[in-house]
C-alpha cells in the first residue's frame, strides 16, 4: 500500500459560546480548521485535522499548518501510510518542528490504516479499555456568576469535569477575580464531579500565590498551566498547596522528561495536533504513565475530526490513569462529520469501527484548497 494522494482542505469553525475568553486579554470568536485527506493507491482513505487555539496559544497557526503541510506533502506520496513512524522520520527530515503542522497528516495515516486492515485506531495504538471516559467542559473566562452559569448548563447535559480558565491581570480584577472565578464555578459541586482550573501561562508565581490564599477552604481542583516558563512554574510548585497540570509547556518528547525529572507537575493535558498526533501522542503517553502521571487526553480545539482522535488515544488509557477527555464538538458550531459517541453516563466510548470511525461531510468541506500530486 501506498500513499497516491493528499488533499487539503480549510473550515472555519465558528466558536459555540460567542466569545471565548483567556488569560492576557486573548479572545477568540472563530477557529480556523485544516482537514487533510490522504488517498492510498488500492483507494482507501484517512482524514485528520489540525485547529490550532488562534495564534497566541502555542508557537501555532492555521496558515502555518498549510504551509508545512505543503512542504512536507510532496515527500510523502509514495510511501506506505501504515509504517506511521517512519512517515513521522520522513516529516521530521523536511521539517524541523512544526507538530501541528505533522498531526493533520498523522492522524489521517492511522484512520487510513485502521480502515486498511478492519480495525479501530484504538486497538492499533495498544487496545481499547472499553470504558466510558470521563468529559470534560471548556469554560471561558468571563463574570464569576456568568462561569458558575455555564458549568451548570454543561453539569445537566451530563458533563463529568470542567475545566475553567482564570488568568485577570490586576487591572480586570487581578487574584481576587480569578479566586472568585473558582469559587462560584465550584459552589454546585456534585459528588464525582472534577473541575481543572487553567491558567494558560496567565499567572506569575506571586499572583498564582495571592490567588490561592484568597480561596475559601477545601476547594478541590488541580491548578492547570499556571504559568508561562519552566522557570515560573518550578518555583511556584515549590510553594503551591494543590496539584499542578501542565498543557502549553509540554509539547514535545522533551519536554515531558523534563517534567518528569524535574518533577513541575502531577499531570498533563495531552493535546493531539500540539504533540504532533497520535504517533507521538501515543509514546507521550507511555512516558507519562511510566511516571504515574494523570492524563487528559485533549486537542487545541477541533471538530468532529480532531475529537474522534481524542476519543481513540483516551480509550488506550487506563482508568486509574485518566482523567477525562476533553469534548471539542461542544465548542464550535460546524459539524465536519458524522461520529458515533454520544455522551452517557457521564462518558463516551470511541467508536467500535474502522479507523477513526467517522463519516466526514465533504459538502461542508467543499473543494480542496490544495492536492498533491499538483
Amino acid at each position: 500500500m501506498k500513499i497516491a494522494a493528499i488533499e487539503l482542505y480549510q473550515v472555519d469553525l465558528p466558536y459555540s459560546g460567542g466569545i471565548y475568553l483567556l488569560s492576557g486579554g486573548r479572545e477568540y470568536r472563530s477557529f480556523d480548521a485544516t482537514i487533510v485527506r490522504v488517498l492510498a493507491d488500492d483507494g482507501t482513505d484517512g482524514w485528520g485535522e489540525s485547529t490550532p487555539f488562534g495564534a497566541t496559544y502555542i508557537a501555532a497557526h492555521a496558515a502555518g499548518v498549510r504551509a508545512g503541510i505543503a512542504e512536507m506533502a510532496p515527500h510523502l506520496i509514495g510511501r506506505d501510510p501504515r509504517h506511521t513512524d517512519r512517515l513521522n522520520d520522513a516529516m521530521d527530515s523536511v521539517l524541523t518542528g512544526h507538530n501541528h503542522a505533522k498531526a493533520a497528516f498523522d492522524v489521517a495515516c492511522w484512520d487510513l490504516f485502521g480502515k486498511s486492515v478492519g480495525m479501530p485506531v484504538c486497538d492499533l495504538l495498544g487496545g481499547g479499555t472499553g470504558q466510558r471516559m470521563p468529559v470534560i467542559s471548556s469554560i471561558p473566562a468571563g463574570e464569576p456568576e456568568t462561569m458558575r452559569a455555564r458549568v451548570a448548563d454543561h453539569r445537566r447535559r451530563g458533563y463529568r469535569g470542567h475545566s475553567i480558565k482564570i488568568g485577570a491581570s490586576d487591572s480586570e480584577g487581578g487574584p481576587s477575580l480569578d479566586a472568585e472565578r473558582i469559587a462560584a464555578s465550584l459552589a454546585d459541586r456534585s459528588s464525582g464531579e472534577f473541575f481543572l482550573v487553567d491558567a494558560n501561562g496567565g499567572l506569575s508565581p506571586e499572583s498564582a500565590l495571592r490567588m490561592l490564599r484568597l480561596l475559601p477552604d477545601g476547594l478541590d481542583f488541580v491548578l492547570e498551566a499556571p504559568c508561562a516558563t519552566w522557570r515560573e512554574t518550578l518555583s511556584l510548585r515549590k510553594r503551591c498547596s494543590v496539584p499542578i497540570a501542565l498543557d502549553e509547556l509540554a509539547q514535545h518528547d522533551a519536554d515531558i522528561v523534563q517534567l518528569i525529572a524535574s518533577d513541575a507537575a502531577d499531570s498533563i493535558g495531552l493535546k493531539i495536533s500540539k504533540a504532533g498526533g497520535l504517533t507521538r501522542g501515543r509514546r507521550h503517553r507511555d512516558m507519562a504513565i511510566a511516571a504515574g502521571l494523570t492524563l487528559s487526553v485533549q486537542d487545541t480545539v477541533g471538530s468532529h475530526i480532531a475529537f474522534a482522535g481524542i476519543l481513540h488515544l483516551g480509550q488506550t488509557v487506563s482508568a486509574r490513569s485518566l482523567r477525562c477527555v476533553l469534548d471539542v464538538r461542544d465548542m464550535v458550531t460546524t459539524r465536519t462529520a458524522a461520529l458515533d459517541a454520544p455522551l452517557q453516563d457521564g462518558g463516551v466510548l470511541a467508536p467500535d469501527r474502522p479507523g477513526l470511525g467517522l463519516t466526514v461531510d465533504t459538502d461542508v468541506l467543499g473543494p480542496p484548497v490544495a492536492t498533491w500530486p499538483e
